[in-house]
């Protein structure tokens, strides 16, 4: 399963995890390097790399084989409502954040730029908005973007997931209980993992995700903005998606545009 990665069962304890597309290979070797350093310091368990494959039989990249977490993962159900669910998010990623960033990774193409300026999906976002005008109040997504692209993030660089999704985070009788798929992480600005808080979480679990995190309002103002550009891309039809996609970002953009 996966956008990026195709992984599959190795007997009871392990998992094999192989990049679908050239530009998710680089994300082996970052995985290898930095999980068993994060791992230690965060409060929920999180992929522990096992060995490393090399390219053969026509397979072109590196593949990962990794420890296998128990859990399934979070459905949008689950975290819509949940205080529970969004306060061990923002535990965790709270957590992350506090890793000392020296030497980690920086945000670029290998990563999507998560982590770095929103300006490099200017041009896209303004493309959707465009596209969606007649369907959205495009005057408001306009006035939302130009402030997210006004508040820069100037404090100090930070560990950051990079995906924070509900296919990454994994369950266990309603408590969250692993945390997966590092391939964007990086150290920069860790406001977009919070957009999560309007893809997937309606408003009481969102103040409780805030709740928990020590995070300014120009965070949650550029946070706001990559939420936005998500639910844009994929509602104008920028990026490929399925129907279940495509419904649940008209349901982000609804809340991106009314913060409900």
């Amino acid at each position: 399963m996966g956008w990026d990665n195709r992984t599959f069962r190795l007997g009871d304890d392990m998992a094999v995890r192989l990049p679908s597309a050239r530009a998710y290979a680089p994300q082996v070797e970052k995985e290898h390097r930095w999980l068993p350093i994060l791992g230690p310091q965060l409060p929920l368990p999180i992929p522990t790399p096992i060995a490393m494959g090399q390219p053969l039989h026509g397979y072109p990249w590196r593949w990962s084989i990794y420890g296998w977490l128990p859990g399934k993962p979070l459905n949008i159900k689950q975290v819509s409502s949940s205080h529970r669910l969004a306060c061990s998010l923002g535990m965790f990623l709270g957590a992350l954040q506090r890793v000392d960033p020296t030497g980690g990774p920086l945000p670029g193409p290998d990563n999507f730029h998560r982590g770095g300026s929103l300006r490099v999906y200017d041009v896209e976002t303004r493309q959707a908005i465009s596209r969606l005008q007649a369907k959205i109040d495009a005057k408001a997504a306009m006035r939302l973007w130009d402030a997210a692209l006004a508040a820069p993030h100037e404090g100090p660089p930070m560990w950051l997931h990079g995906d924070v999704s509900v296919g990454n985070l994994l369950v266990e009788g309603g408590a969250l209980v692993g945390v997966i798929d590092f391939g964007c992480a990086a150290v920069g600005d860790p406001a977009c993992d919070l957009a999560l808080a309007w893809s997937s979480m309606a408003r009481r679990a969102r103040h409780a995700f805030r709740a928990t995190l020590n995070m300014d309002d120009s965070a949650w103002i550029r946070a706001r903005g990559w939420a936005l550009w998500k639910a844009l891309i994929v509602s104008a039809g920028l990026v490929p998606a399925h129907p279940a996609a495509e419904k649940q970002s008209r349901v982000a953009l609804g809340r991106v545009l009314s913060d409900a």
